[in-house]
């Protein structure tokens, strides 16, 4: 099963790759741009068709793919037949359209596993929300390990009628916006005490009689510490299912909270790589620290041996989201980078134009080429990096 789950996320890989360039395919086409070639992978070619125009295939190496456009810079040597078709002399909208069209399809892409995520096994509750999974029988006393009743214990949130799926709002006139909100002054009550849910859409008041128990709790200096706490015996709801038509705005929400998360993972990347190489001489292997597509790989195997489907699925769209957001960034050879070019050239010559003068010549590329080479090798040096670890101290699901 870990096999198959590792082979299942380098598919699910490897559909997004053919589906960025597809994007580009289909928006220059749509264009009237001439496309040569669409092939997934690199290397030797293993098999390829030619349909109209435009030459289809796949690559022996499966580390990317490319869509080919004629004239994608001024440069190029085209054809006198092509030059109204190529990319150069379109304008400017369209070529950004073009050129950003590989990363909207991942985002498209992301937002449909999400959603269907959504209908089926569920979306995670990453933002703690107090709902309730599971209402115990009992809250165990202190000696018993089993999760078993003992006769005489407490059964709080049972004997008060709170029921799976009930949102717990406030606790004694405090809000609880969150589950740590609603666990922390829990502990902090004993006996009668009010609770405001939300059962069904509506609001409603019930009494729990917090019971007094003995745990042994972390203290938030790395240690433990044993002391009396409030307890009421719930389990929290760790995802959430939606109907087709709820599941489209709630997919739309954990997008917009998967963007942020995406950004600020992306802001908090270079950090991390100190972490990466020492988990490469042996340090402990940080869950924060940068992987490759050979860890999130081994990440799906782990998911699929545990049954953790909807992690494993869930994986896929933030891969999708971080692919579809890194892509954006204004470096070449990234297609962000393309775009800042093409969006300076039109700034430009907006600008030469208010002050009376013809529009400039295209941006030299061979004068970025150095920017850009600087760019490719640290990308190379990271992949380098983080595919080490991952095999020789790779995060794995607990």
């Amino acid at each position: 099963m870990n096999i198959l789950g590792v082979l299942l996320f380098a598919f699910g890989i490897a559909v997004s790759i053919a589906l960025h360039e597809f994007g580009h395919l289909l928006t220059a086409k749509a264009f009237g741009m001439k496309v040569t070639r669409y092939f997934i992978g690199f290397g030797p070619r293993l098999f390829s068709f030619r349909k109209g125009e435009t030459e289809y295939g796949l690559k022996a190496i499966p580390a990317g793919g490319f869509c080919e456009i004629t004239g994608m810079t001024a440069l190029e040597d085209v054809h006198p037949d092509d030059r109204k078709r190529a990319f150069y002399n379109q304008k400017v909208w369209k070529r950004v359209v073009v050129l950003a069209a590989g990363s909207i399809t991942h985002f498209i892409l992301g937002f449909i596993i999400l959603l269907i995520l959504a209908m089926s096994l569920g979306l995670p509750n990453n933002k703690g929300l107090p709902v309730l999974q599971e209402v115990t029988p009992c809250v165990p006393v202190a000696n018993v390990t089993d999760g078993s009743c003992p006769s005489g214990s407490p059964a709080p949130a049972k004997n008060a009628g709170l029921q799976p799926g009930d949102e717990i709002i406030a606790i004694a006139g405090q809000q609880t916006p969150t589950w740590p909100d609603m666990q922390r002054i829990t502990r902090e009550r004993t006996g009668p005490t009010e609770f405001k849910i939300i059962r069904d859409g509506q609001e409603k008041t019930v009494t729990v009689d917090v019971a007094k128990v003995t745990r042994t709790l972390t203290d938030g200096k790395g240690g433990k510490e044993t002391k009396e706490i409030g307890a009421i015996g719930v389990l929290p709801k760790e995802s959430f299912t939606y109907s087709p038509i709820a599941a489209i705005p709630a997919a739309v929400s954990f997008t917009g909270d998967m963007f942020v998360n995406t950004w600020k993972g992306l802001l908090r990347f270079p950090e991390r790589i100190p972490a990466v190489v020492q988990a490469i001489g042996g340090g402990e292997r940080d869950l924060d620290t940068p992987i490759s597509v050979v860890g999130a790989s081994r990440l799906g195997g782990d998911a699929a041996e545990r049954g953790l489907w909807a992690f494993f699925v869930l994986m896929l769209a933030g891969l999708n989201f971080f692919v579809g957001v890194f892509n954006l960034l204004p470096l070449l050879p990234l297609d962000g980078g393309h775009i800042a070019v093409n969006l300076y050239e039109r700034v430009r010559d907006w600008i030469r134009k208010l002050r009376g003068k013809p529009a400039g010549a295209p941006v030299n590329y061979m004068r970025l080429l150095p920017l850009t080479y600087v760019v490719i090798f640290l990308g190379g040096a990271i992949t380098l990096l983080t595919v080490t670890a991952d095999i020789v101290n790779p995060i794995r699901l607990q």
